[in-house]
C-alpha cells in the first residue's frame, strides 16, 4: 500500500491511499488549502496502517 499526496486542479492537497494492485482504497474526500493538513489525515489513516509510504 501507498499513499499519494499530490495538488489538484484547484490548487489544494489531496491524497489517495493505494493497494499494492493499484486498486484505489481511499482518498481526503476533501482538499486542503495546507499541504500540512493533507498530511494530518494521512497521518490518521497511517495510524491504523503503519508502514505505508507516503509518495509525492
Amino acid at each position: 500500500m501507498y499513499f499519494k499526496l499530490y495538488k489538484d486542479t484547484g490548487g489544494y492537497w489531496r491524497w489517495t491511499l493505494f493497494a499494492t494492485n493499484g486498486n484505489k482504497i481511499a482518498d481526503s474526500g476533501e482538499g486542503y488549502v495546507n499541504k500540512s493538513d493533507a498530511e494530518n489525515g494521512i497521518n490518521l489513516v497511517k495510524s491504523t496502517h503503519s508502514g505505508t509510504p507516503v509518495r509525492e
